[in-house]
């Protein structure tokens, strides 16, 4: 099977378990916590999780269904929490929970779905001694996500963050979840310790690779095609790979930022390109990935670790 028709497959078992248990909300709160989990996604932490379970026990993701369910809960979570931190309107194409409720709801919504991720990883067919382990990754990775978004927080009111501090940042806020989920799926399919670390490095660089790319679509991507605020990153000011190398580099984007026309997006990304930016960071996330990738060669040689290698091209080949 080839990724894409992989991640669709994936992607409609965890749709099938969403609508089963949150398709049709009792009361006011789990309507507003089932709001975004059932508007979409590519479920790629649980396509992860499975994949990486499959890779040590080929057949062994039958049963763990549920748990590959708890990772999309638990990133769920975290956007609703994003999206009040940042005043956020629209996400997936519909209106926030808190825009649509209000603050204090979008919390509580939040913090059920977090809540009930460990419910679900808990229920998941597998050894207890696996599941204790499996449930103090997840609540672990709930630490390192919240320590990743305050970092982001307090960049904001820097002018001289690091590319290490940003590596450190995005490690926690958005790989740290890519690393449980393949690890959490190996030790849930009854993995060695090596395989274990080797999964969730994978799934570590998967996830800051993500994010760098996910930092390139916000300036580069055509208007109207990415689903996001085009050249937001600059307009705010954010600390990316790519707003830090400009720095370092003597390029001032600081005239920028304000809302910005199409012609202003286009002269910012021609002064980037003309430093050798972007091949730059695009780079960085291939290496990144590329060097995790090569670990790989510990798991067996079957068709879930070409289909996890291939992954790993994805995820740095996004919106290129």
């Amino acid at each position: 099977m080839e990724l894409d028709a992989y991640l669709e497959h994936t992607a409609d078992q965890v749709d099938r378990l969403i609508d089963r248990y949150f398709g049709a909300p009792v009361g006011e709160l789990n309507r507003a916590a089932s709001h975004l989990l059932t508007a979409g996604g590519k479920r790629l932490r649980p396509a992860l999780l499975i994949l990486a379970a499959d890779a040590v026990r080929k057949g062994s993701s039958d049963d763990l269904m549920p748990a590959a369910l708890a990772m999309e809960l638990t990133h769920t979570f975290t956007l609703i929490h994003d999206d009040i931190m940042d005043r956020d309107s629209y996400r997936r194409g519909v209106p926030t929970v808190n825009h649509k409720w209000d603050e204090p709801t979008a919390i509580l919504a939040g913090d059920v779905l977090n809540a009930r991720a460990f419910s679900f990883l808990v229920g998941a067919v597998a050894p207890e001694a696996a599941r204790i382990r499996a449930t103090g990754m997840l609540a672990i990775t709930c630490d390192e996500l919240c320590l990743g978004q305050h970092l982001d927080m307090t960049f904001s009111s820097r002018n001289d963050v690091t590319d290490g501090e940003y590596l450190e940042m995005v490690e926690k806020k958005t790989g740290a979840l890519y690393g449980a989920s393949a690890a959490i799926g190996a030790v849930l399919a009854g993995a060695s310790e090596p395989q274990v670390e080797v999964l969730y490095r994978f799934g570590l660089a998967c996830g800051v690779a993500f994010q760098i790319q996910d930092d390139l679509i916000d300036l580069l991507a055509p208007p109207g095609t990415s689903g996001k605020d085009r050249g937001s990153d600059i307009r705010e000011g954010n600390a990316t790979l790519i707003t830090i190398l400009a720095r370092d580099r003597g390029l001032d984007l600081s005239p920028f930022r304000h809302p910005l026309s199409e012609a202003e997006i286009e002269e910012v990304i021609g002064l980037v390109a003309d430093q050798g930016i972007f091949d730059e960071v695009r780079g960085r996330a291939h290496g990144i990935v590329r060097d995790a990738s090569a670990l790989l060669k510990i798991l067996p040689d079957t068709e879930e670790r070409r289909l996890l290698l291939a992954l790993g091209e994805y995820f740095v080949a996004r919106g290129a």
